[in-house]
């Protein structure tokens, strides 16, 4: 008989809907439960496309005997972290205090207070190497519980304290923004745990360094870094030469577990491959790389393809695991590839690819990977033919469930790279779908309600933003630091791109909310508002995870949109917030990789371009097209028709044809250039470094 779990709308929690375990979902109603019955919480947190978790899930949660002892002595509360990232950051920080690691599946003991007391990631059904089973952890918390209550509470106290110590501690504020020093030291600090052979940084498991990736390319936009570019190019061929890059579908595993990246963890995340595909595109803008071209094409077809909801929206993953087995979609041995492609084309493409009798993957299957790229036109057009093939023959294999929430601050991330790359390849179908999805979040996110049809969306732009949707449903959590700057530097995009007014004025509104809701007084942003549920703390994080911090991501929306009005409150507050980022420059870079890569568009300006022209006009969108595709770091595009009148862009405002013609301007700071009709003149602009400041 389903339990609590039948009703949620998130996918992750449906999963465990079945499970003799008691579920409640995070909230009120949960922790008066176990006040009622004088009984801790156990607190599972995961997210759908977790392969551990997956596992867990299998071997306990599904188990009778163990879900009996589960519902005996806690109160059982599942939280999805992709819908309650505050939930997730406040307990995760105390698994790391308690164990020193961290991971999902995270299992946390609480007492009704919500204090944390026990921690720990995945727990075996059997005792394994040193680790206790499930089973016995259940019952030496719940007998400590009832033998040595005053132990536990005390525990709890010390380590809830503890954490709001390190909390205080984060929010003391620095005054001073990472100048060039800083980011050539975390240029010179990365290089040293980078990994020469195989790209990246550090050691297995690798995941996709993405942020990294875009100040890298920042810093080499800026300085000329030969370094910088090398380390950025090195690890982007090697991950899209690797089995961590999907060779038939396109798209990126959320990591390898080995430090060549030949064998992925296999789920997709809509995240890394939003990330990874402006990241790509910048590339591309570096080096005209063929490789950087490929990867960017390839990938923006598998989001439009394989993750792009009815509603135009992105979901949020494809899971791990197939029928319960990993890469079971995936891996492939010789003879399949000859059964597919016949005895010639499946031996070179053996060969191609890295499959081998041995193989590098279970049961003697292998991980498709690239071993060059193909020069020769032929050999290009027989691997787009055999790919085609493989990818045909690969789809009517089992197939990885999709997690098809839409999540607002992954769909911003999305609808930046889309329209960035879509103008960049000249690919107004990508621009559409970034439209598209930008439309929704305005249009549902933002309102909490579905639009009457798709003739009457919502035109007033709205401040703040609910977290997830799915199937046109609006969740009923609100959006955290996170969504509010991700989609606002998705519709500064779609405003860049489009040249549309209404995306800079939705922004505008998302960050004014920003400024109202989740300032910190000692500098920096919450990642959650101030009217926000109350949890043991008010989570704030400058460095990266999986995703930008909320504190990075907010920075280089507010300095886009300051550089695209002139507002100095915008500027100030993203100076503010980047101040947090100049301790971490030159010792966790790693960590701090989106935050280093804003203060790289602070140091250039950040250049802002302004086309005064016409529709229909062959130099107009010529000059839109240099501009929108130039290197600088952190460059905000305005264009059309520009005029004296006091409504329209700032950046257009006063800005005139030249003789007639189509115009562009290169300011700093508002402070221009002599405008120019010549590409080529826009283009010796814009390859310039850093202005004298």
């Amino acid at each position: 008989m389903p339990n609590r779990l039948a009703s949620s709308t998130s996918p992750y929690l449906l999963q465990h809907k079945d499970n003799p375990v008691d579920w409640h979902e995070w909230g009120d109603e949960a922790f008066a439960e176990a006040k009622r019955r004088d009984v801790p919480v156990l607190l599972s947190v995961g997210y759908a496309a977790c392969h551990w978790c997956h596992v867990m899930a299998h071997e306990s949660f599904e188990d009778p005997g163990i879900a009996a002892a589960m519902n005996e002595h806690f109160v059982n509360v599942k939280v999805d972290r992709e819908e309650r990232p505050d939930v997730d950051a406040i307990y995760m920080d105390a698994v790391q205090a308690l164990t020193g690691q961290g991971g999902w599946p995270m299992t946390v003991m609480l007492t009704p207070d919500r204090q944390p007391f026990y921690a720990g990631t995945y727990f075996p059904p059997r005792p394994r190497q040193g680790a206790p089973s499930f089973g016995q952890v259940i019952g030496a918390v719940s007998e400590t519980w009832a033998t040595r209550r005053d132990e536990v509470e005390s525990a709890a106290a010390d380590i809830t304290a503890r954490l709001a110590a390190v909390s205080d501690a984060g929010g003391v504020r620095a005054d001073v923004v990472p100048d060039s020093d800083d980011l050539d030291a975390a240029v010179a600090a990365l290089a040293n745990s980078f990994d020469r052979s195989n790209g990246g940084f550090g050691g297995a498991p690798k995941f996709p360094p993405s942020m990294v990736l875009e100040f890298l390319l920042r810093n080499h936009a800026r300085t000329g870094s030969a370094l910088a570019l090398d380390m950025a190019l090195r690890t982007c061929t090697s991950m899209a030469h690797g089995g961590i890059y999907d060779q038939l579908a396109g798209g990126f595993a959320r990591y390898s577990v080995d430090s060549t990246w030949t064998v992925p963890h296999f789920e997709k995340m809509l995240y890394d491959n939003a990330l990874l595909l402006r990241v790509y595109s910048h590339l591309w803008r570096a080096t005209k790389s063929m490789l950087a071209e490929r990867v960017v094409r390839e990938t923006a077809e598998f989001l439009l393809r394989d993750l792009r909801t009815a509603e135009g929206g992105f979901a949020s993953a494809l899971d791990a695991d197939t029928d319960g087995v990993e890469g079971l979609t995936y891996v492939w041995t010789p003879e399949q590839l000859i059964d597919v492609l016949g005895a010639d084309d499946g031996t070179w493409a053996a060969e191609l690819l890295g499959v081998t009798d041995s193989g590098t993957f279970e049961h003697g299957s292998s991980v498709l990977r690239r071993n060059r790229e193909l020069d020769d036109p032929d050999d290009r057009l027989r691997w787009e033919r055999d790919r085609s093939l493989l990818a045909a023959a690969r789809s009517t294999r089992p197939q990885p469930a999709r997690d098809d929430k839409v999540v607002a601050a992954w769909n911003g991330l999305a609808i930046a790279a889309l329209a960035e790359a879509g103008a960049v390849f000249d690919r107004a179908d990508w621009i559409d779908a970034a439209v598209s999805a930008g439309k929704l979040l305005h249009d549902l996110h933002g309102s909490g309600e579905s639009p009457a049809g798709p003739d009457d969306p919502s035109t007033e732009a709205v401040g703040r933003l609910f977290r997830v949707s799915r199937a046109g449903v609006v969740g009923r959590h609100a959006g955290v630091l996170e969504d509010q700057a991700d989609v606002a530097e998705g519709f500064l995009a779609l405003f860049s791109v489009t040249g549309e007014a209404c995306w800079l004025d939705r922004a505008g509104a998302l960050l004014d909310a920003l400024l109202d809701h989740f300032a910190d007084p000692r500098g920096g942003f919450f990642d959650t508002a101030d009217d926000a549920e109350e949890l043991l703390r008010r989570p704030k994080d400058a460095t990266d995870n999986a995703t930008p911090s909320g504190n990075a991501a907010a920075a280089g929306a507010l300095l886009s949109y300051a550089a695209l009005t002139g507002s100095s409150r915008h500027r100030a507050a993203a100076e503010s917030a980047l101040a947090a980022f100049r301790p971490l420059a030159r010792e966790y870079a790693r960590f701090a990789g989106w935050g280093l890569a804003v203060a790289e568009a602070v140091l250039d300006g950040p250049r802002e371009v302004a086309i005064v022209g016409s529709d229909g006009d062959a130099g107009f969108a010529e000059l839109k097209r240099i501009a929108l595709s130039a290197n600088a770091p952190g460059l905000v595009v305005a264009h059309g028709p520009g005029g004296d009148g006091p409504t329209g862009p700032a950046l257009l405002r006063g800005r005139s044809f030249i003789d007639g013609r189509a115009a562009a301007y290169v300011c700093r700071a508002f402070v221009c250039d002599l405008p120019t009709t010549e590409p080529s003149t826009l283009e010796t602009l814009l390859a310039g470094g850093t202005a004298d400041r």
